[in-house]
């Protein structure tokens, strides 16, 4: 970068497991630009039916910074901050454009539907619902919150229709 002038631009900013509200705080106090896509989902607890307002993305927030190493090391010891996003050669920036439109979607009251959370094919867990414990393929999204998932037994399928959110995906290495 030597000889290059320090433009300001956005970065993901990776952070510890539901920490992202401490970071966009963190990083406000610091009076650093910050953005946090919330969406409003109805809460997934039993015994309450309410719409809460969660992120987006979870595990990110947004930055916008020039990368001069003074503020480079402030954003890194945020609490709860892990790293910025990048490759080898270090954090890529996200476009403006991109951030302005999660912006214009997080701001109006239509739902923000997230499809890259099951590819087809994936192998995931039932975690809740009547069929908790069970392991298949993701097969489809139906709408309205649900999914199918395929059950192999006795070397034939099965599928179910459940709730998206009782659905994770399995790691890789318990497939």
């Amino acid at each position: 970068m030597a000889g290059d002038k320090l433009t300001r631009a956005w970065y993901a900013l990776h952070t510890k497991s539901r920490f992202e509200n401490v970071v966009n705080e963190g990083l406000e106090r610091k009076t650093l630009d910050v953005f946090l896509p919330k969406i409003t989902v109805k809460s997934r607890r039993r015994d309450r039916h309410k719409m809460i307002r969660v992120p987006l993305f979870p595990g990110y927030v947004f930055v916008r910074t020039d990368l001069n190493p003074y503020e480079h090391i402030e954003i890194l010891k945020t609490t709860g901050a892990v790293r910025l996003i990048g490759s080898t050669r270090g954090p890529v920036p996200i476009a403006d454009g991109t951030i302005a439109s999660l912006k214009i979607m997080v701001s109006t009251d239509g739902e923000v539907i997230t499809g890259t959370r099951f590819k087809k094919g994936d192998r995931v867990m039932v975690i809740s619902g009547p069929f908790a414990g069970v392991t298949g393929i993701f097969s489809s999204y139906r709408g309205d919150g649900r999914v199918i998932v395929n059950i192999e037994a006795l070397g034939q399928f099965a599928a179910v229709n459940v709730d998206a959110a009782d659905v994770e995906k399995l790691p890789e290495i318990l497939s």
